[in-house]
């Protein structure tokens, strides 16, 4: 296996962690995680591809924070399912500022009735944000659901001017 390279910096939602390999980004994780990664064959002291990768991850996450950065441009190595490839890459279709109910992402894929499938695989997301599975939310516009727990999920969707939070939470969404 290759090693993973890491770092860590400090966002407003808190420190974020980020992997990198020679082939690009692998992961982002939040102060907590759900899923969090196996980090057996992670390493600091990146050079290279990899040092290169987590530059520009931290510098384009820095700056959508600060609200400069929409979408991102990065080199992106997740590693799933052929199914949860599918899913994450529709993720990154998602417009900023907008949300996506898990029956929405279910029909994109074309696969309407792996609403819970899907679900799954948003939920193991190794690059949240970058591929932004905050932006999916339940069909009654309730915020179900984040890896880095829902007060996180609120304030990207806030980062972002979603539709307000009280909106969503009360069901309105779609009225």
């Amino acid at each position: 296996m290759n090693t993973l390279f890491f770092e860590r910096f400090d966002t407003p939602i808190g420190t974020l962690t980020i992997a990198a390999d020679a082939g690009g980004l692998r992961h982002i994780e939040f102060p907590s995680n759900r899923h969090p990664a196996d980090r057996y064959d992670w390493a600091q002291g990146a050079r290279g591809d990899a040092a290169d990768a987590l530059r520009a991850t931290r510098e384009q996450l820095l700056e959508y924070f600060a609200g400069t950065r929409r979408d991102f441009d990065l080199p992106l190595a997740p590693q799933g399912t052929a199914f949860q490839m599918q899913v994450w890459r529709m993720l990154a279709t998602i417009p900023f500022g907008e949300t996506w109910s898990y029956g929405d992402l279910a029909r994109a894929i074309g696969k309407p009735q792996a609403m819970r499938a899907v679900g799954a695989a948003n939920g193991r997301n190794p690059l949240p944000i970058v591929l932004p599975c905050h932006r999916v939310i339940g069909a009654d516009g309730s915020l179900t659901g984040f890896g880095g727990g829902l007060p996180i999920k609120e304030a990207l969707l806030r980062l972002e001017g979603a539709k307000s939070i009280s909106e969503i939470q009360k069901g309105d969404l779609f009225s």
